[in-house]
């Protein structure tokens, strides 16, 4: 069963995993270090406890604690005695520092990340992120992997989180159901990649880049796609480790797409 608690007072400790959640800065050092990742949605919160995430809390209103309830007595092992905290929308907006219109949040406590070398075992097709920081392209390419349907994302040290709220939320939580984790040094990461028989592909606009549509013609069987920051692409050093550099052939005075976009096309190309 659920243990339900009425609050009114917004600075009851309590309440203290979902506080100041619009500030990115704070929440994208605080969170990894306590160990909680916030859910947003009764959807979300449903993918979580679909991954087998353990939730720590729920805050939520009354309008929203009867889907509560039917989520979580499908998972009566995660949830049993889960603290749901109630409060009325404006004790929540003080709280959370926005509207909470999709009426639901919950901590959850993150998982363990695995070693890139045990992610690499099974998969045939791997994204790797370097250093993209935007928390909505991260979340939109998970849910391209998840959706065309490679094996796993691996994430440089300086990428933002995926478990971030907004990168859940774009994901449509799927960087619940992708399996992933986050690299070391690059030389490690590379390492571990063509240790595991991959073969490494940078998406970028070099003179020498392959089409995509010719390379994906012949494509390798193991084959890691790597994406690399917004505005400035890939650093050199990812460059010079890669085995082959592809682009995305564009018309109309245009040279590149969105990262996120320009996942979707070269997953979907070499899927």
């Amino acid at each position: 069963m659920l243990s339900i608690h009425s609050l009114s007072d917004a600075s009851d400790e309590r309440l203290s995993d979902y506080r100041d959640l619009t500030d990115v800065a704070l929440r994208s050092r605080r969170e990894p270090q306590e160990g909680i990742y916030i859910a947003e949605s009764l959807k979300v919160l449903e993918r979580a406890l679909l991954a087998g995430h353990f939730p720590l809390s729920v805050l939520t209103s009354d309008k929203w604690l009867e889907g509560v309830q039917d989520v979580c007595d499908r998972f009566p092992d995660l949830c049993a005695d889960m603290p749901v905290y109630l409060a009325s929308e404006s004790v929540l907006e003080s709280i959370t520092g926005f509207h909470v219109h999709r009426g639901t949040l919950a901590s959850i406590a993150r998982p363990e990340l695995p070693p890139v070398s045990d992610l690499l075992q099974r998969a045939r097709r791997v994204v790797i992120l370097e250093n993209v920081v935007d928390h909505t392209n991260v979340g939109a390419i998970f849910r391209s992997v998840a959706g065309i349907g490679a094996d796993a994302v691996i994430v440089s040290e300086s990428c933002a989180d995926p478990l971030y709220r907004r990168s859940v939320r774009v994901s449509m939580g799927t960087v619940m159901q992708v399996p992933w984790t986050r690299a070391g040094s690059w030389s490690e990461l590379i390492s571990d990649v063509t240790s595991a028989g991959f073969e490494t592909v940078a998406l970028a606009l070099t003179a020498e880049a392959t089409p995509l549509d010719v390379f994906s013609e012949n494509p390798p069987e193991r084959l890691a796609l790597i994406l690399g920051t917004e505005g400035d692409g890939l650093s050199p050093e990812a460059l010079g480790s890669a085995d082959h550099v592809v682009s995305i052939p564009m018309k109309g005075a245009v040279d590149s797409l969105n990262v996120a976009a320009a996942s979707a096309v070269a997953l979907w190309a070499l899927r």
